[in-house]
């Protein structure tokens, strides 16, 4: 199966889940690409102002992982205005995932992951699971191991 892991990370903890994740599918045999989401203004929190730098093409997997830090209590401006310029996303498997600096997944992370659910349905697509990744919280290493065995379990 062809899998697209595409995200958007500041910090580089999004990334070191999606470099995770990519190990744990090439081991089961999978071919795996990990793709950046960049942003010329970064530092923007509106959406509609996002002037995206790297664009990365969607319809080349058969499966896609996005996976996005949390920004403001909410999904990251940056992967909002990616995934918002996306076409149709039908016939594909997706599976979500944010990463967020608080505790708690009511700091933002539920309603990022609510945010990313909604436009990908709008494409055309019903996102089989989620997960969320809680940076401060002491149980971090189970959620990124949660993560990865639901991204896994798609298969």
């Amino acid at each position: 199966m062809k899998i697209g892991i595409i995200v958007y990370s500041r910090t580089g903890n999004t990334l070191s889940v999606a470099k995770r994740l990519e190990e744990k599918l090439m081991a089961a045999g999978h071919d795996v690409k990990i793709e950046k989401v960049t942003a010329v203004n970064d530092g923007e929190m509106d959406a509609g102002k996002i002037q995206l730098s790297n664009i990365p093409d969607a319809s080349a997997y058969d499966t896609l992982i996005f996976g996005s830090p949390v920004r403001g209590f909410s999904l990251s401006a940056a992967m909002n205005a990616y995934l918002s310029q996306l076409a149709v996303l039908k016939e594909k498997n997706v599976f979500c995932y944010v990463t967020q600096a608080f505790p708690f997944p009511s700091m933002g992370g539920n309603r990022a992951i609510e945010q990313m659910k909604k436009i990908c349905e709008s494409k055309g697509v019903k996102v089989s699971k989620t997960g969320i990744v809680n940076w401060s919280n002491i149980r971090r290493e189970k959620m990124i191991v949660d993560i990865i065995e639901k991204a896994s379990g798609l298969f």
